[in-house]
């Protein structure tokens, strides 16, 4: 896969036209965070997205399949894959970059009495836009990143490219 170099500015920006293909992935150099550029689509019942608020695969209903370029911070139509987290507030149907992988941090509080060290998931989310811990054992579970400073709302990330 190509990953092409962006400058930092450029990540915090989104468009209502693509500019780039989407699920392109880029690095800005010496940052180790990796980010991706997709389609946000608000939902149902629209959530507006909000930069440093986590993003699901868009899947109309929670169906399993579903795109993943284009996502959402609507919680019930995602297929509960965590896909990162959004770089600028990004109109429905608009363009930007979500980060997928490295630090971040995190706009809202991680649910389920985060621990530092301990597995993030998109699973069991009851608040759009926020992402969870995995219960030990969760069957079903799918691991998108790792709390550094649960307080702090500070991630590691490693979402799907």
């Amino acid at each position: 896969m190509n990953i092409i170099g962006l400058d930092k500015t450029k990540v915090r920006t989104s468009s209502e036209t693509a500019e780039f293909t989407l699920g392109t992935v880029g690095r800005i150099d010496g940052s180790g965070r990796l980010y991706k550029y997709i389609k946000y689509n608000s939902g149902a019942t629209p959530v507006a997205a909000v930069a440093g608020n986590f993003v699901y695969n868009y899947a109309v209903s929670g169906a399993s399949a579903g795109q993943y370029t284009e996502v959402t911070s609507f919680v019930t139509d995602s297929g509960g894959i965590g896909m990162g987290v959004l770089q600028s507030v990004i109109a429905n149907g608009g363009y930007g970059w979500i980060q997928i992988k490295g630090q971040a941090t995190l706009a809202q509080t991680i649910e389920d009495t985060p621990v530092d060290g301990g597995p993030l998931t998109a699973i069991g989310v009851a608040t759009s836009g926020a992402i969870s811990t995995v219960a030990a054992g969760a069957a079903g579970s799918y691991c998108c990143g790792v709390a550094i400073d649960a307080s702090a709302k500070i991630v590691f990330l490693d979402c799907p490219w």
